[in-house]
């Protein structure tokens, strides 16, 4: 498994269907921090405003959609500049084959209350390639979230889940 490069995650946003939408292929700065392709990740927006009082955590959901091919994983990690505020994104899995909107937890960790404005960048994704294409692609239960911060879904015995 290797992390995927700036060019690489770019060639999969050209592809149909892409890995990421909408996909800014240059660095750009809202707020004073960062969001589209780096060097090998790519920071994505919250969708919506958001207030972290301290010790508190909150679902919030991203600008960004995303479709991952059966040969590709990626990982949610903290953005520095919201790491030095003490607020973390925890470290979500996106597996293969998986397709949606993504839905994000969100903690402040700090003693003041945090505010977040929509549109501003708050973590980043890091991509891998899989040695080869996984025979089980993901197909659960948050298999095309919307555009909304889901909350837990539960399976069941047969396979059915609940909300």
């Amino acid at each position: 498994m290797s992390q995927l490069s700036a060019q690489s995650i770019r060639r999969l946003c050209q592809a149909d269907p892409p890995l990421i939408t909408p996909f800014v292929g240059e660095k750009t700065v809202v707020n004073g921090k960062s969001y589209g392709l780096s060097a090998c990740s790519y920071d994505v927006r919250i969708a919506h405003k958001l207030c972290l009082l301290s010790g508190q955590s909150a679902l919030a959901h991203t600008v960004e959609d995303f479709h991952l091919p059966d040969d590709v994983v990626g990982y949610v990690i903290d953005k520095s500049t919201w790491a030095r505020r003490h607020v973390t994104a925890f470290n979500t899995l996106l597996d293969p084959g998986w397709h949606g909107n993504l839905t994000l937890e969100l903690v402040n960790l700090g003693v003041t209350p945090v505010e977040i404005a929509a549109g501003d960048p708050i973590c980043q994704i890091a991509f891998h390639w899989l040695d080869e294409p996984t025979e089980r692609a993901y197909a659960g239960k948050y298999q095309a979230q919307t555009k909304a911060a889901h909350g837990p879904r539960h399976e069941h015995d047969d396979g059915s889940w609940a909300g």
